[in-house]
């Protein structure tokens, strides 16, 4: 036979789970938010720039230069201010692209700050501002070996009011704070670098807004 007090702790035990439980559904801040930007089938929720090649292949998203050698970008329908993404990229050519973030689009000039996605020593996970000030952070030679060219890599973007923290497969690249940025609204965008030569595969695109 239990004993009383096996009976209390069992019952404790279920209430705390209870008012847990309860706590989460009435506030969805506590609940997992995470979303797929990428539905890996088609380009439903994103919007091309320019002539450049998007696609879906084998799963994956895509970017491809096409035979204008331009700058191009695949934007995000909806803005995001606040949010933590996390993607994964591979570099099969060249690689000289990124993710913009807080951004807006005309053609295929693009206003808003870009985090690096580029060959080796060419500070992939740094920050720069287009059509501005241009390089706000660039990386160390130290950090330059965390990117693996040809391979899987994950990039995790984290942008919470005017601060921005970018990590390369687990590795801190940048915390950075700026007034504008924080001021700043505006679509996700990856990006085709102009001069041809470039492919660049992107899967398990996740985020969650803050």
């Amino acid at each position: 036979m239990k004993s009383i007090s096996q009976v209390k702790i069992k019952y404790l035990c279920l209430l705390i789970v209870t008012i847990a439980l309860s706590v989460a559904w009435i506030h969805p801040s506590f609940t997992i938010k995470k979303v797929s930007l990428f539905n890996g089938k088609d380009l439903s929720g994103w919007k091309i720039y320019g002539t450049e090649k998007w696609y879906v292949d084998k799963g994956d998203l895509v970017c491809e230069s096409g035979p204008d050698k331009q700058y191009g970008y695949l934007a995000t329908d909806k803005p995001y201010k606040d949010f933590e993404l996390t993607l994964e990229f591979k570099q099969e050519s060249n690689g000289n692209s990124g993710v913009f973030f807080r951004s807006s689009i005309e053609g295929t000039k693009i206003s808003g700050w870009q985090v690096e996605v580029a060959p080796p020593n060419h500070d992939t996970g740094g920050i720069y501002e287009s059509y501005g000030r241009e390089w706000l952070v660039q990386i160390p030679e130290e950090k330059e070996k965390f990117l693996k060219m040809g391979e899987w890599n994950e990039l995790k973007i984290r942008a919470k009011g005017d601060q921005v923290t970018t990590w390369l497969n687990g590795n801190q690249m940048v915390d950075l704070k700026d007034a504008k940025i924080g001021a700043a609204n505006g679509s996700i965008a990856l990006q085709i670098h102009d001069g041809g030569g470039i492919k660049v595969r992107w899967r398990k695109l996740m985020i969650e807004e803050l």
